[in-house]
């Protein structure tokens, strides 16, 4: 399973500018939404709402992953979900999608890392790179140092993907830590041409990585 390099977190302050945002987003060449719900909805509300950012991203081709709730991500047939740290181990929750839907989680710690790797996660967000207000976990920034440490001793194939805060100045920096791909809001929410530019960048790292693996 080749997971994406960008994904995009929908950002929006109702479902209306949500799906707003996921449209100019796969319009502007995204490959990958995340999608958080909203909470306070009733399930109802919640299922019309990915059932419409599932129409939008069909349309585009755009692989959709749903945030938390894995019986909506099942229901509407999206690609997949992401799990939060709090939420339903992976392996339980594989039990109820269908083969074919990924399943990613989000990590702070390297033990965090391990366990998730032992419950064959199709990839890991590792972070906050940096403090965000938009996040309301507190775990702590890990930097590119925290990157480096973590990404050398879990030493795996399985994609490992860097959120928080990040900005298109911190893409090379980033990337030289050994993280595969980054999960992004902000920075693409304020301007979704620079969707095309973290391509660019992300894609000029692997074509770098493939002239030098002999």
């Amino acid at each position: 399973m080749i997971i994406p390099k960008l994904h995009y977190i929908s950002q929006g302050n109702s479902p209306k500018e949500h799906l707003e945002n996921i449209q100019k987003a796969c319009t502007s060449g995204i490959e990958l939404v995340q999608l958080p719900l909203i909470n306070d909805a009733s399930d109802k509300k919640m299922l019309k709402f990915a059932q419409e950012a599932r129409e939008i991203t069909a349309h585009f081709q755009t692989r959709l992953i749903i945030r938390d709730h894995y019986k909506i991500a099942k229901e509407i047939k999206a690609d997949g979900v992401h799990l939060g740290q709090t939420d339903a181990s992976p392996t339980l929750v594989r039990k109820n999608l269908y083969t074919w839907q990924m399943i990613g989680a989000t990590a702070n710690m390297l033990q965090e890392c391990e366990a998730l790797l032992e419950n064959e996660v199709d990839y890991i967000c590792l972070g906050p790179f940096r403090e965000t207000t938009t996040d309301n976990n507190v775990s702590p920034a890990l930097g590119l140092n925290g990157y480096t440490a973590i990404i050398e001793i879990l030493n795996t194939k399985t994609p490992i993907i860097g959120f928080g805060g990040i900005t298109l100045e911190d893409v090379i920096a980033i990337l030289e830590t050994g993280i595969n791909g980054l999960a992004v809001s902000g920075e693409i929410t304020r301007n979704f041409d620079n969707i095309r530019t973290f391509n660019q960048l992300l894609n000029a790292s692997s074509t770098e990585e493939q002239r030098y693996t002999f």
